[in-house]
């Protein structure tokens, strides 16, 4: 049996917004099951989630191929929450350009996943890294991705999940439309140098940076009040830093790995409603198995 496997993704990391992601160890599966007179996708996702050719793993695979594929049964089980900042709909992207090139055996490179990736999402931060694994860092100029990966340093992550979902659409309707000059340079000097401490493994400026964002976190935090709240809890347990993943709502917090479970169990405590979980960095990205 053949499965694609992806990984979610956490996007922006603060300062570097629409440009920076990386891979977290919590995956869709697909299993293709075999040829079926039609495409046909089982899932548990609900009735809003087509099970046809409707389905965005399965639009995504016939678009990324210029000949016809074989109609397949497939299964999908995802552990990717939807609409919480975790690149779910960039998994499922990733995981057709990966049924395509395995059904076709259209040997695309990792650069042409991207491309394909990045021209259907519309940016590349969360499909950058599902199919890289680790940090990647990217733009789009004249609808050409410019990309380049490094090591994420050795940390625990704590993943915040509240309930309630946030489409990316709402989530970017709070954000102003333009930023002064005084600003946007602040914002770029911050995202700079956290890239190059990222680059270095230096996970202490880089996480402490990460909490320096002017671009939209002081706009998101209206709709995730969670976030402040978070970040005042987990720095005084001793984590490195905590930030919005993607548009939200989910938060992620990087903290040693020997003190993960505290803070696990203190974020627990204060915010029942919310689904706390620890989890690592995926550093294959998007494979078959």
């Amino acid at each position: 049996m053949t499965v694609i496997k992806v990984p979610a993704t956490s996007a922006n990391l603060g300062p570097g917004f629409d440009s920076i992601g990386m891979a977290v160890a919590v995956y869709l599966e697909l299993e293709i099951l075999g040829p079926s007179e039609e495409w046909f996708i089982d899932h548990d996702m609900g009735e809003d989630i087509p099970s046809d050719d409707q389905n965005l793993i399965i639009q995504t695979a016939l678009q990324t191929s210029a000949e016809p594929l074989t109609p397949q049964r497939l299964k999908m089980t995802s552990a990717i929450p939807p609409a919480r900042g975790l690149g779910s709909s960039s998994a499922a992207i990733v995981a057709g350009i990966e049924l395509a090139n395995h059904l076709a055996d259209l040997q695309l490179t990792t650069d042409e996943k991207i491309q394909i990736a990045s021209r259907i999402e519309g940016h590349p931060d969360n499909v950058m890294p599902a199919i890289t694994g680790d940090l990647a860092i990217g733009t789009m100029i004249n609808q050409e991705v410019i990309w380049k990966t490094t090591d994420f340093p050795d940390c625990a992550l704590i993943v915040t999940v509240p309930e309630r979902e946030l489409l990316t659409s709402a989530s970017r309707a709070v954000m102003p439309e333009s930023l002064s000059l005084k600003d946007a340079v602040e914002g770029s000097a911050v995202a700079n140098v956290m890239v190059a401490a990222l680059h270095q493994g230096d996970i202490e400026t880089a996480a402490r940076l990460m909490e320096k964002d002017v671009f939209h976190e002081p706009y998101r935090q209206t709709l995730i009040p969670e976030l402040n709240q978070i970040r005042q809890l987990a720095n005084q347990e001793g984590a490195y830093g905590v930030y919005l993943s993607g548009a939200g709502t989910t938060i992620m917090t990087l903290a040693k790995p020997e003190l993960a479970e505290i803070i696990q169990e203190r974020i627990k405590d204060e915010f029942p409603d919310c689904h706390v979980f620890l989890t690592e960095i995926d550093k294959e990205g998007s494979r078959i198995e």
